[in-house]
C-alpha cells in the first residue's frame, strides 16, 4: 500500500494576519468619522495608516491596471473619438487618487 504525502496549503497562512490588520486599520477609522461626519477635520492616525498601507497600493495598482485597459481599448476608443476621455477615466484618475491627495483624505 503506498501512501501519499500530505498537501500544504500555504497561500491562506498570509492572508489571516493581513485581512486582521486592514480590519483593525477600518475599525480604527469608523469612530473617526462618526464624530466628525463631514470629514472636514484632520485625518485621524487609523485613516491615515488605512490609506498608506491599503489605499495607495491598490490606488497604484489600479492605475497600472488601468493603464493596460487604455492600452488594449485604444483602437477602439480612438475609433470612437474618445482616447483623451478614456485615458482620463482609466489613467488619470487613479494617478490622481493615488499620488495628489493628502495622506488619510479617504
Amino acid at each position: 500500500m503506498h501512501r501519499q504525502p500530505p498537501t500544504y496549503r500555504t497561500t491562506g497562512r498570509a492572508a489571516g494576519p493581513l485581512m486582521a490588520a486592514v480590519l483593525a486599520g477600518l475599525l480604527a477609522a469608523a469612530p473617526a468619522r462618526a464624530q466628525d461626519p463631514m470629514g472636514l477635520g484632520e485625518p485621524t492616525y487609523g485613516e491615515m495608516v488605512v490609506d498608506g498601507l491599503l489605499l495607495r497600493p491598490l490606488g497604484f495598482v489600479g492605475t497600472v491596471l488601468g493603464t493596460g485597459a487604455w492600452i488594449v481599448t485604444l483602437p477602439f476608443s480612438a475609433l470612437g473619438g474618445n482616447a483623451g476621455e478614456a485615458a482620463n477615466q482609466l489613467i488619470v484618475k487613479p494617478a490622481q487618487y493615488t499620488f495628489t491627495r493628502p495622506l488619510g483624505d479617504v
